[in-house]
């Protein structure tokens, strides 16, 4: 199953969080994989690739083979005293019109990578060097922050955090997330009439001691 570029363009006018709460609270990455630059965001296919430990070779083969418009998601099994992504990845991938990158493990070169304006969530950084000689695995599901990732399954990553989706939910979600924006425009709407969030949530009550709620 592919996913047109229209629906990837609707997903991705939403947060990570609103498609997260969309998806009835399934797909959070751990917190600790974050932008690397304040504004980067991404939204695109998964390619999956599995690296060793201070070895970032199957990044070099997953931008090789990555159509444009996918999204490298890879585990370097966390690992944070090396660096597997840097500037010259980074151009490569540019260069292939892949979307971002989101790593279990470290990069570098983030001053570069940020000024080229490409999207990179990771779990740090680090000016430790990579070989370039051990053979993982690319497009085989594999453990993100806590989350399973199939090459296919949406990722989207904003200044929150990162929510993978699976692939054959993506039509029910978007409707999700399109109802709760609705929901909170009208929220807002309200707050601007003066109501509280207690009485609009209909939250429990809390009665001051001695007095009245």
């Amino acid at each position: 199953m592919t996913i047109s570029p229209e629906l990837i363009s609707h997903l991705a006018e939403f947060d990570a969080a609103t498609l997260y709460e969309a998806a009835g609270q399934r797909g959070m990455v751990d917190p600790a994989i974050k932008p690397m630059w304040f504004g980067a965001k991404i939204c695109g296919p998964a390619v999956t690739v599995s690296c060793p430990p201070r070895d970032n070779l199957m990044l070099h083969h997953a931008v090789a083979v990555a159509a444009a418009g996918s999204v490298l998601v890879a585990t370097a099994e966390g690992y944070e005293y090396a660096g597997a992504w840097g500037e010259v990845l980074t151009v490569a991938a540019q260069a292939r019109g892949i979307a971002g990158l989101v790593i279990d493990g470290a990069v570098r070169d983030i001053e570069a990578i940020t000024e080229r304006r490409f999207p990179v969530f990771s779990r740090g950084l680090a000016i430790g060097a990579c070989k370039k000689e051990q053979i993982g695995r690319l497009n085989e599901p594999i453990e993100l922050g806590g989350v399973t990732v199939r090459s296919g399954d949406i990722v989207v990553g904003t200044a929150d955090g990162v929510v993978i989706l699976e692939i054959g939910s993506i039509d029910q979600v978007l409707q999700g997330a399109i109802a709760r924006r609705e929901r909170e425009a009208e929220i807002f709407r309200q707050l601007q009439t003066g109501k509280t969030t207690i009485k609009i949530l209909n939250l429990p009550r809390w009665n001051r001691p001695g007095g009245a709620a």
